[in-house]
């Protein structure tokens, strides 16, 4: 049986599977499914779980790893993802690293594949299926609820410059399940990439500020806080929140949690 990655690659069951992450939030599932004995290699942004990410050796960022410490793991498998992981570092460790196993989860429900992709390759499918099964309740709970107002809310991952995300991200998608829409934006930089137009960086204009119900203010990768909050609201005159970023952008096993999370906000009184 083959189990086929976001780039359609196939990958065959190993068992005796050396894994080294680049993605955190799959850090976190691959610990989840009973497979922390088998990651050699994590970033230091692979924070949780805190217990057993601590045994595992970092090997850099998710962006800047370090080829000669990740050589010296012997890795049979690199995971990876599309949006967090640069194309030249994975290109490189490609050259020494056997089976590289993309990702890319674009909505909530992938989040279904993507415990599959990894309960298979690596031979965790029983923990995968339980995981599938709860992540169907949470979900059925949440589509439960009735909808709320719909809202169009600016999501801003980071400021000088200030950055947003577009439909097309995971982010939105989630806001979406509770009925927010993200306003679409024209990347502010010059020359601005397809990844940019993904994350967009934007100015902050009347235009802007009336096509918008409220802004959220991610604690990730920015960590703002309420007093960044309290300033734009001031400076805007529109509903300004913190938001917590894992929440909103950890896929994987943190997504129960976001779901769970999202009911909550859904249920709350009115944000926007």
């Amino acid at each position: 049986m083959h189990f086929i990655d976001a780039l359609g690659t196939p990958h065959q069951p190993d068992p005796a599977a050396r894994i080294v992450s680049l993605v955190p939030s799959i850090t976190e599932l691959l610990c989840e499914l009973g497979l922390a004995g088998q990651v050699v290699g994590r970033t230091g942004f692979c924070i949780h779980p805190a217990a057993q990410v601590a045994a595992i050796a970092k090997i850099g960022g998710t962006k800047d790893v370090n080829l000669e410490k990740i050589r010296k793991l012997a890795p049979t498998h690199l995971v990876v993802n599309i949006d967090e992981n640069e194309k030249p570092t994975v290109e490189a460790l490609a050259e020494f690293v056997p089976n590289i196993v993309v990702t890319h989860p674009v909505a909530p429900r992938d989040n279904l594949a993507l415990a599959r992709l990894m309960g298979g390759i690596f031979c965790a499918d029983a923990k995968a299926a339980a995981w599938c099964a709860a992540f169907e309740e949470e979900y059925a709970a949440l589509q439960a609820l009735p909808k709320g107002r719909p809202a169009t809310v600016l999501y801003c991952i980071w400021q000088d410059p200030w950055m947003s995300v577009s439909a097309d991200t995971y982010i939105a998608r989630m806001m979406a399940e509770i009925g927010w829409s993200v306003p679409q934006l024209e990347d502010a930089s010059p020359g601005a990439t397809r990844e940019a137009t993904r994350y967009p960086r934007f100015n902050w204009s009347d235009e802007l500020v009336a096509r918008i119900d409220g802004v959220l203010l991610s604690t990730e990768p920015y960590r703002f806080t309420d007093v960044h909050a309290d300033a734009l609201e001031k400076q805007i005159g529109k509903p300004v929140h913190v938001i917590d970023g894992e929440m909103m952008s950890w896929y994987g096993s943190r997504s129960l949690a976001g779901l769970r999370y999202l009911r909550a906000l859904a249920q709350s009184a009115s944000m926007f």
